[in-house]
């Protein structure tokens, strides 16, 4: 399925900012061109550009050691109003397909180890050790992906982007970013590598197509290498997922982030369109 994404980002400052830093991972990631990044699953990226305001000024890039591109800019003009708006066409294949088999030893410490947002604490053990599947990887990261959605109740505004697994557990509900976090942290308590995505969810009976930045997980199996899951709505990806950026959680992830020198209070506003071609 081949998609147009417009994902506009608009930093709202209540008096001017000066000396403004930003990071950008908003270009989806690419299985082929100049840089193939091997997360991306068979997904191919054929543009991206981005508009800045104020300045246009220039962008830089690299990719981390996750294969996320990352781009950042400076604005060093005071400003009230800073907006970023990504525009992308990306094919998006039938499934996830990973030919990876093996990780390396860097890989899977980073991929089984707490995190700030993924804590392994006795209450999440306890959750995922009632869960077994025999010993069959792929099995029991499907079941895990079940109970996290049989334990938690999708609501939005119940946490943050700060919320940790263990106030989730306890909270009981949360939205895709929380949903993913569990599942993540299930894992890695029982041993299985697991990651963090972020990206987009195509609906295409979604009016205007409207959209959000969506969240779900990558798990390592060594039968079939990654299997990419979504415990919010309880598959696997398919042809409607655009993935933007993997990491250990979603520190390592967030569309955009940044720093700026001032006094004023910050105002964030998102909206993401989707479209099929």
């Amino acid at each position: 399925m081949w998609l147009r994404i417009e994902h506009t980002t608009t930093f709202s400052y209540d008096e001017p900012v000066s000396e403004a830093y930003t990071e950008l991972r908003l270009r989806p990631l690419d299985s082929s061109g100049f840089r193939v990044c091997s997360a991306a699953g068979g997904q191919r990226c054929s543009s991206f550009r981005l508009s800045i305001d104020p300045g246009s000024p220039p962008v830089r890039e690299y990719a981390n050691r996750f294969g996320n591109e990352v781009r950042w800019f400076d604005i060093l003009e005071p400003h009230d109003r800073l907006v970023v708006v990504a525009t992308s066409e990306v094919f998006t294949p039938p499934s996830f397909v990973d030919d990876e088999r093996e990780l390396s030893p860097f890989n899977r410490h980073d991929y089984l180890m707490p995190t700030r947002y993924v804590q392994l604490d006795y209450a999440l053990r306890d959750f995922a050790s009632a869960r077994s599947a025999d010993g069959d990887v792929e099995k029991e990261a499907l079941s895990l992906m079940e109970a996290v959605r049989s334990a938690l109740t999708y609501e939005s505004g119940a946490t943050d982007v700060h919320t940790r697994v263990e106030e989730v557990l306890e909270l009981g509900r949360g939205v895709c970013q929380d949903f993913s976090h569990v599942l993540i942290a299930a894992c890695r308590a029982r041993g299985i590598p697991a990651r963090y995505v972020s990206g987009y969810l195509y609906d295409p009976e979604v009016a205007d197509g409207e959209s959000e930045s969506h969240a779900w997980v990558d798990v390592f199996t060594a039968s079939r290498g990654w299997i990419s899951l979504d415990p919010t709505h309880g598959r696997e990806q398919n042809e409607h997922y655009v993935r933007l950026a993997v990491g250990r959680d979603y520190g390592d992830v967030p569309p955009t982030k940044g720093v700026y020198k001032g006094n004023a209070s910050e105002k964030l506003d998102v909206v993401v369109s989707i479209e099929a071609l």
